[in-house]
């Protein structure tokens, strides 16, 4: 993954942190409080191997808080107020899932008292505010500063929003970047943009141009944009070997539900693919099996209420199937509880709707185009709270889906997409997404496209478990549900 280095060594900053804040409670619970007893557990050198363990487990857990509350963030890492807010954010959701899991797996040694907890989360705040907020940002400023160590930065696009974005690299020194130049399509190789900085190519050389200037990041900011040429520009930049971050009007929807980083009040979203890891495809695949089976476990109740509330409210099957578009263009039978009338008859209206939808951006009251009059009364409910979408459950044990991806759309759709929108089908649609915790059917098409060309580059563990968090609230309040 093309994760910055600092990520990953803040990562292992924080590991540390949780993991001996864990002893430190631990030593100060044994000598001033005297609220731990020795036991006979199997130990080594008094502390015993189920403390180890189960510490070890928990302080990776912390991570995934962490990144769920944007502490890898850099924007957030070097402002001292958004970053004293997340820590302390973090630290209450941390005790909360601390204290769940250690009564839920009977963890007596890592918390045996309500003295222990306070000491924990006390410690942990006070080592994070002084490490993490004075400290690291600190000397991530100095390191950043010496400039043979900053990232070679192209700017895709000279034109005004380019140009205000070097501007702000230039005179604000903005995190360890080195602005070497411009890429532009309608401006002449050597044109100089402002200052000294001049174009050193087009976009279609950025393979060569970053080889030969070692060029570590790259921002695309360019005005005035179709979506199809964007989408072909960040193609391109994605087959270097440098970050890769879009600063356009286009990505709007991304920015305004996520936070995202920010050069200065520039909004930078991060775009480089990360889905080539084996490793990360293999947790993702294991996270799908085990959650999904464990949802049919814990839901097993609920479906048998729905199924017979379906059955006696109206006629025909509890299950609905259609045929859905999957990765890389395979159909597959997708699975969801019944929640309208059965007809024989073709929705020729909804389908014209939508697909006029689809190409001209028109808003047609919402996203989701459907048949209202269709729909049952219990059915209204299941819809409203996304319900009966439960049965994909089965399609992501069966491996047609994960739990987090893009939406699986209509064969019909999928025939009148434009090329750039098919993007969004090169890995497993979900049960969840980007735009489904947005909105859901109040989501513009051409926005849940790019929210989920952003979840294709950027898909992760970290960003999956964000994502699932979020749809539980969207579930239960039923916001943008219809």
């Amino acid at each position: 993954m093309k994760l910055p280095r600092y990520k990953y060594f803040l990562a292992l900053i924080d590991f540390v942190i949780v993991l001996l804040t864990f002893y430190e409670a631990r030593f100060l619970a044994i000598n001033l409080f005297g609220k731990l007893h020795s036991t006979n557990l199997p130990n080594f050198y008094g502390v015993s191997y189920n403390f180890i363990f189960s510490t070890f487990l928990l302080s990776i857990a912390f991570l995934f808080i962490f990144q769920n509350n944007y502490l890898y963030k850099i924007n957030i890492f070097l402002s001292q107020a958004s970053h004293l807010v997340s820590i302390i954010r973090s630290t209450f959701y941390g005790a909360i899932i601390l204290i769940i899991v250690s009564f839920a797996f009977k963890i007596s040694t890592v918390i045996s008292s309500r003295t222990i907890v306070i000491v924990f989360i006390f410690m942990l705040v006070l080592n994070l505010v002084v490490i993490r907020l004075l400290l690291l940002p600190y000397f991530y400023l100095r390191y950043s500063s010496v400039k043979p160590r900053r990232k070679n930065l192209i700017i895709i696009g000279a034109g005004k929003a380019g140009k205000l974005l070097g501007t702000k690299v230039h005179f604000e020194k903005l995190h360890g970047l080195n602005l070497i130049g411009f890429l532009d399509d309608n401006l002449e190789e050597g044109k100089e943009v402002f200052l000294n900085y001049i174009v050193l190519g087009k976009p279609q050389n950025i393979i060569s141009i970053c080889t030969e200037h070692n060029v570590g990041e790259i921002i695309v900011s360019i005005d005035n944009i179709t979506h199809d040429r964007l989408i072909e520009i960040i193609e391109m930049c994605n087959k270097t070997n440098a970050i890769v971050r879009v600063n356009s009007e286009l990505f709007k929807a991304v920015s305004d539900n996520f936070t995202t980083e920010t050069f200065s009040d520039i909004n930078a979203i991060e775009i480089s693919p990360r889905i080539s890891s084996n490793i990360n495809l293999i947790l993702k695949r294991s996270f799908d099996l085990i959650g999904a089976s464990l949802g049919l476990l814990i839901l097993s109740p609920i479906f048998i209420l729905i199924a017979v509330l379906i059955k006696f409210s109206s006629s025909g099957p509890v299950f609905f199937s259609q045929i859905r578009i999957g990765k890389n263009g395979k159909p597959f039978k997708f699975y969801k509880f019944r929640s309208m009338t059965i007809s024989d008859e073709t929705d020729l209206e909804r389908k014209e709707k939508m697909i006029r939808f689809m190409k001209t951006s028109e808003v047609i009251g919402s996203a989701k185009i459907i048949n209202e009059v269709r729909i049952t009364g219990i059915g209204k409910f299941l819809r409203k709270t996304s319900i009966d979408e439960l049965p994909q459950l089965f399609n992501v044990i069966k491996g047609d889906m994960s739990l987090v991806g893009p939406r699986p759309c209509l064969e019909y759709e999928y025939k009148n997409y434009d090329e750039w929108h098919k993007k969004r089908v090169s890995v497993l649609p979900g049960c969840t997404g980007l735009w489904q915790v947005s909105g859901r059917s109040s989501v513009a098409f051409n926005d849940s496209v790019i929210m989920d060309i952003y979840y294709v580059n950027n898909m992760s563990p970290w960003l999956d478990l964000q994502l699932i968090l979020k749809t539980i609230p969207v579930m239960i309040f039923g916001r943008g549900g219809k």
